[in-house]
């Protein structure tokens, strides 16, 4: 993979089959400014395009993100907040437009665009100390972006209370709820990050990178309409390189060799 650009306020650094994009601007509580969502999108497409099996998406400083920069709205007209929101939701398609993985290490508080970001994510990992909230029920501007993406993780009743009270949850709550997989102890994070992504990326590359995108796109369909997509998927997907190494390795009782990869682009 090519060398990933010096950014501003995130950092990206590979270590094996594994990419770690941490947002870095501790100081601004590390919220989702547009010029950070831009490095963020940025850094997922080169990451999408490279061999890497999966990503860690991580955050530095007390707060795992605060959400969107107030300043980027504060006076703006509608052209300007349009723009806001067309960044962002750019940015989430991008994450779960890619082709690999991506677990959310969450540490701290998420809140607004920041919890947005994290039921975002295909996977995600809380420490005790991590909390989740969209607050604007508390303010005057409702959460309705964030609101799209922790619906589809926690369902109407559980979002609406959370989008309404604008009430913090905790981590545990928040598993319960799911909007993470699982919560650990915080000195254990990083293993069972580590772990977690480990088992999701193991396997064919590409019959998981095929599998991430089919997913993505037939889980709001009707359901007959989404077994319509995903016969035809799967049936394509069964004359593959890999899936008929996978059934022969399974007839022959030997371990299976894959060599395919989703394509770059």
């Amino acid at each position: 993979m090519a060398e990933f650009p010096t950014y501003e306020s995130i950092r990206v650094v590979r270590d094996g089959r594994f990419v770690t994009l941490t947002l870095d601007r501790p100081e601004k509580r590390n919220s989702l400014a547009i010029d950070v969502m831009l490095e963020i999108t940025d850094a997922l497409r080169r990451i999408g395009g490279s061999d890497a099996d999966g990503v860690v998406l991580a955050a530095n400083g007390p707060v795992f993100s605060a959400g969107h920069n107030f300043a980027d709205m504060a006076g703006a007209d509608l052209d300007a907040t349009r723009h806001v929101f067309a960044v962002c939701t750019e940015m989430m398609d991008t994450l779960q437009g890619i082709p690999q993985p991506v677990v959310a290490r969450v540490h701290a508080l998420a809140t607004a665009a920041g919890c947005q970001l994290v039921a975002t994510c295909d996977l995600a990992v809380a420490a005790e100390s991590a909390a989740f909230a969209i607050p604007g029920g508390k303010g005057g501007l409702f959460c309705h972006t964030p609101l799209v993406a922790v619906a589809r993780n926690v369902g109407r009743k559980r979002a609406l209370e959370m989008a309404m009270t604008g009430d913090t949850i905790d981590a545990h709550t928040a598993a319960e709820w799911g909007l993470v997989n699982k919560v650990v102890p915080d000195a254990d994070l990083d293993s069972a990050v580590f772990d977690l992504l480990t088992r999701a990326t193991r396997g064919s590359v590409y019959s998981k990178a095929l599998g991430k995108q089919a997913f993505y796109a037939q889980i709001d369909l009707p359901q007959d309409e989404a077994y319509q997509y995903a016969v035809e998927v799967m049936a394509r997907a069964a004359t593959s390189d890999d899936a008929q190494e996978g059934i022969s390795a399974f007839l022959a009782k030997r371990p299976p060799s894959f060599g395919q990869r989703p394509p770059v682009e």
